[in-house]
């Protein structure tokens, strides 16, 4: 038997091989299904997205849109999908920042700065999540009520009520607009080839700030300031940003567990540059803190992307803790629906699809940034 023939009977078998597979999977898939099918009929339980057009009935804490107890499963559930967005993508960002700043200060030769990164990430990085997230909890409701309010210069506040903080006074759907802005205009300006990150970052912040002011300008009521400042009152505060207390406990506490794990990866990488590269840099007269941002930084990044990106994954799924101390995330609103209307699989195929939809967009976003960073011809 020649080679040609040999090649198309295993080009053949492959193929018998695979379609077999396909089948099996599609049969179990379809036995599954109408077991299911059975069952939820013999319960007398209807099956299907009908539901998703009916009142809920029930309230939340948290929403970033307008809500009330007759929106229908699909706004609910809706609003919990942009909240656990929401959270994730906020405490993806600070951890990010934070864990940056104690890697590099885990990399340091100063001995004080070394032990208190240290002592940080062995604490943070070694209790779990949960107990994190119930321990702030605790800490935050037990705080003094809004007369006795903890304020920084007066212009915010935090008590056993939350977080009151100044911001634009505009409604929540124009503040999702400003976001989104913001996202958009770091989406050009990072792609840009021409600028250095520093340069990137400063031009970031200074576009973005004049969007959020531009939309603030155009959607303000015509007869009051675009900001909003928060004022105590009594025994409530009026004007401003209120943050319940769930959602700055789910903030501290992912931040400072994600940021430790940030900050090992950090030090992985930058512990990865040759040491004769930044040997180069001194011999050619370079600071410690341009060689850290021109040389330690752009090498390590290429070794730092992959984990990071498992790690903004790991801190999207964290949120659905959110249920353990009802915040509303989305996990919380599946959670509550399943109950109310006891549609179990549709909510759990939702809950499902939502979170492979987020993660694997993270991770296409992560791909996307370790090709723009690998060498050439790597």
């Amino acid at each position: 038997m020649d080679a040609a023939a040999l090649k198309l009977r295993r080009s053949r078998r492959d193929m018998l091989v695979q379609t077999l597979l396909v089948v099996f999977v599609v049969l179990v898939i379809w036995v599954a299904i109408s077991t299911a099918h059975t069952n939820l009929t013999e319960l007398n339980m209807t099956s299907g997205f009908g539901f998703l057009e009916r009142a809920t009935g029930w309230s939340y804490s948290f929403s970033l849109i307008d809500r009330s107890i007759d929106d229908s499963y699909s706004k609910t559930l809706l609003i919990g999908f942009l909240n656990t967005l929401f959270l994730g993508l906020i405490c993806i960002v600070l951890s990010t920042i934070l864990g940056f700043a104690i890697g590099t200060a885990r990399d340091a030769r100063q001995l004080g700065l070394n032990s208190l990164a240290t002592v940080y990430i062995q604490i943070f990085r070694n209790l779990p999540l949960i107990l994190q997230l119930v321990f702030w909890y605790a800490v935050l409701i037990h705080m003094p009520g809004p007369r006795q309010a903890f304020t920084m210069g007066e212009v915010a506040f935090l008590s056993n009520r939350g977080l009151m903080l100044p911001g634009f006074n505009v409604s929540p759907t124009v503040v999702l607009a400003m976001f989104a802005a913001v996202v958009l205009l770091a989406v050009v300006i990072f792609r840009q080839k021409s600028l250095q990150p520093v340069q990137k970052l400063l031009l970031w912040l200074v576009s973005g700030s004049g969007a959020m002011l531009l939309l603030a300008w155009i959607f303000a009521p015509a007869d009051s300031s675009i900001f909003s400042i928060p004022a105590q009152q009594g025994l409530r505060f009026r004007g401003g940003i209120g943050v319940p207390i769930e959602l700055v406990a789910m903030i501290l506490a992912i931040t400072l567990y994600g940021s430790a794990y940030i900050a090992e990866v950090v030090r992985g990488g930058l512990n990865e540059v040759p040491s004769g590269l930044t040997e180069a840099g001194k011999a050619l007269g370079l600071s410690s803190r341009a060689i850290w941002f021109h040389v330690k930084v752009p090498m390590a990044l290429r070794t730092i992307m992959p984990p990071l990106g498992n790690q903004w994954i790991f801190i999207m799924k964290a949120t659905t803790l959110g249920v353990a101390i009802g915040f509303s995330d989305l996990f919380y609103i599946v959670s509550t629906s399943i109950t109310q209307s006891g549609q179990t699989l549709e909510l759990m195929g939702l809950l499902m699809l939502s979170f492979l939809l987020i993660n694997y967009s993270l991770a296409q976003l992560v791909n996307f940034m370790n090709a723009r960073l690998a060498l050439k011809g790597h």
